[in-house]
């Protein structure tokens, strides 16, 4: 039995994994949700590692990013830096995904 080498097999309609994923998210409308919990997969690296090890939970509902924490010093740091936050998110994001910071 002869086994085709790997280069002689037609790649006319290959496409990546990561247009794949793309593609499949855009069929099944699922992009929004994905992005939205992408935001809290990379939390640490959008407001960095101080905060993150005293944010509780994290989530997006609305075009609203739900924030909850541990201490009273944090909400305070994160209600200052409220713009900049939202503006990190969406920046990751590569859309506009949150409106409004909500600390709980």
């Amino acid at each position: 039995m002869y086994k085709k080498k790997f280069d002689e097999i037609p790649t006319r309609d290959d496409i990546s994994m990561k247009q794949a994923v793309e593609k499949w998210l855009e069929v099944y409308r699922l992009r929004r949700k994905f992005d939205e919990s992408s935001v809290a997969s990379f939390w640490g690296e959008i407001i960095g590692p101080y905060i993150e090890k005293r944010t509780l939970k994290i989530f997006v509902k609305d075009k609203k990013l739900y924030v909850k924490v541990e201490s009273a010093v944090v909400k305070h740091e994160l209600t200052l830096m409220r713009r900049q936050v939202i503006g990190r998110v969406n920046e990751h994001a590569g859309q506009v995904l949150v409106e409004e910071l909500v600390i709980l």
